[in-house]
């Protein structure tokens, strides 16, 4: 089968396109053929060696597929500790779910590992209540992009979304956020700019709830912009900067939660991402629920998917074609 093969860590340049032994299924596994592959943030890091679970080489990337067990059988979307860079991959069908027929590829693997996040970072993580207020960093991205849906869809008082251009900002708006912030601003000389904008972006209050996935300066802006009560959820660490320490007494003292959320701690649990794809996939197939396409690259410009990734070129979700 053709995959993509990393031998050694580093950016884009490390992922080569090769030939290898078709995957052997072991027990309680199954034979996938696979039609597309997901591409996401983390994988960018999991190419460095610098996520949160250390890599062992040779490794083939990726964490999501769609495709069939067999010629003719049908089409599923798969969740995959790796191997998603490839025209096949053996795992547990316990991580597939159905694809709906009214559903593309594309949709439903914006929807299993991006959708499944946003939607626990909301309900299970934030436990978010009708009318409070949401911050949605990277509002046009895989995970923002459908969170900001979904807070809406939930009954979130005003969504608030970040984004770095703006054609982001009026996606983000035109997929149901209220206002847009500049995360520009979080880079600014006077470090409280960033969260004087969340605030009046919030009619000048306090916001409830932030979904955070940059770190560094976005991560300080957002906290310092929480209501007391306010929760903010970090889930990546796009800045790539080193993690800022947690002052204790400073959340008790404004009585702020941060929590920390990593969809792979799901895995040992599955019925949780039962509950996100019951729900989700449906709202995909009704259109009551729209992911944003970022494009689809042949499994051969692998690197250049990653490249647009890494630039901020891309809104939504990005996809690989294992056949070309």
């Amino acid at each position: 089968m053709r995959a993509v093969q990393i031998t050694r860590f580093g950016g884009p340049e490390v992922m080569d396109v090769v030939d290898l032994p078709d995957p052997v299924a072991g027990d309680g596994e199954q034979l996938f053929d696979i039609s597309s592959s997901g591409v996401n943030f983390a994988d960018t890091h999991q190419t460095e060696d610098s996520y949160l679970a250390p890599q062992t080489l040779p490794l083939i990337p990726g964490a999501e597929f769609v495709g069939t067990a067999g010629e003719g059988g049908p089409r599923v979307v798969g969740l995959l500790a790796g191997g998603g860079y490839a025209q096949k991959v053996a795992t547990s069908p316990r991580l597939t779910w159905a694809v709906p027929d009214a559903v593309t590829d594309e949709q439903a693997l914006a929807v299993v590992l991006q959708g499944t996040t946003a939607w626990h970072l909301l309900r299970t993580s934030a436990h978010l209540a009708e009318g409070e207020s949401v911050v949605v960093i990277a509002g046009a991205g895989g995970v923002g992009s459908l969170a900001v849906q979904l807070a809406k869809r939930w009954g979130a008082g005003r969504v608030i979304a970040t984004a770095s251009s703006p054609e982001k900002r009026q996606l983000a708006e035109s997929l149901g956020a209220d206002a847009t912030v500049d995360p520009a601003l979080a880079d600014d000389d006077d470090p409280k700019a960033f969260t004087a904008a969340l605030r009046e972006a919030n009619g000048g209050e306090r916001v409830d709830v932030v979904l955070e996935m940059t770190g560094g300066h976005v991560l300080d802006g957002s906290l310092s912009a929480l209501a007391p009560f306010g929760r903010l959820v970090a889930y990546g660490m796009a800045g790539r900067e080193a993690p800022r320490p947690v002052n204790v007494l400073s959340l008790m003292g404004t009585s702020r939660a941060v929590i920390g959320f990593w969809l792979a701690h799901c895995f040992s649990r599955p019925e949780m991402l039962d509950q996100a794809m019951g729900e989700l996939l449906p709202l995909v197939a009704d259109g009551a629920l729209t992911p944003v396409s970022g494009g689809r690259y042949p499994l051969t410009a692998v690197r250049e998917a990653h490249q647009d990734l890494r630039a901020r070129r891309t809104s939504g979700k990005l996809t690989l074609d294992p056949s070309r």
